[in-house]
């Protein structure tokens, strides 16, 4: 699930919004329990992809929120 483009998320509902959201958080604590455990993820930029699909993911439920 590491990347979520813009606009698959201006296509999903609020429900699916919030599912996806669950999601991506789940793998970013994976994904920071391998790296304080020492070991490499399988693809060093999944932290940083899995971080901004978050931040996308938060902006546009924000957007959402306010109109």
């Amino acid at each position: 699930m590491t990347h979520v483009s813009s606009k698959d998320i201006g296509e999903m509902n609020q429900s699916q919004r919030e599912e996806t959201l669950a999601e991506l958080l789940d793998e970013m604590l994976q994904l920071r329990s391998q790296q304080a455990l020492g070991g490499s993820a399988s693809n060093p930029g999944s932290y940083k992809q899995t971080r901004r699909s978050i931040a996308r993911m938060l902006t546009k439920m924000n957007q959402e929120k306010e109109d």
